[in-house]
């Protein structure tokens, strides 16, 4: 008895493909069903963030001390690409440079406008209206090799640091003007440190 039952069982094992009985072969295809949603999830996760990181908005880090106080350096933020600028925004920049990687500095002048800075007293002009600037770090002293006042060329805007006299800007030919074809985008918030988003909380 013994015996038959044991050949029976082997002559129905060889009888499924791979000896798999109908249940194991459920089991497995389960298995391999779940693999393939998983990997398939991944895959559509990573080209979502891709679409995104390509045409919606970007992360970007901050390197450097000269948009202190507004921006610390190892600050994230998420910068979206924008058609049109203005004064104000915190803006990451493409344009080659001396640095020879992008800088994070804050518009103070669009096309046309002119720009005048008195050094001794620290203040920056736009139009011939003194910039009200809650989010400097100081005063304007620190002197570039530009000459002032300049009128801001088409297609460009001109931009400063924060961090007035710790920052390499628009007041240096090395930098000069922006095209806004070389702006990534703009600031819209910070998310790292977690908790501190705000960046344009003065408005």
């Amino acid at each position: 008895m013994l015996l038959s039952n044991r050949r029976v069982t082997e002559e129905w094992i060889e009888y499924f493909p791979d000896g798999l009985t109908p249940e194991q072969s459920k089991k497995n295809n389960i298995k391999w069903s779940k693999i393939y949603d998983m990997v398939s999830s991944v895959v559509t996760a990573i080209v979502i963030i891709f679409i995104l990181f390509t045409f919606v908005c970007r992360p970007t880090s901050v390197v450097g001390t000269s948009m202190i106080p507004t921006l610390n350096n190892g600050d994230w933020l998420l910068t979206i690409p924008k058609t049109e600028y203005k004064t104000g925004d915190i803006v990451v920049i493409t344009q080659p440079n001396i640095f020879n990687e992008p800088i994070i500095k804050r518009i103070i002048a669009t096309e046309g406008q002119k720009v005048d800075i008195n050094f001794a007293s620290g203040q920056v002009f736009v139009d011939d209206v003194e910039l009200n600037e809650p989010y400097i770090y100081e005063l304007t002293h620190k002197r570039g090799d530009q000459t002032f006042p300049l009128i801001v060329p088409e297609g460009c805007v001109f931009v400063m640091g924060d961090n007035r006299n710790g920052s390499t800007d628009s007041r240096w030919t090395d930098i000069g003007f922006i095209d806004t074809r070389y702006i990534l985008g703009r600031a819209a918030f910070r998310f790292l440190p977690f908790g501190d988003f705000g960046i344009y909380d003065y408005e």
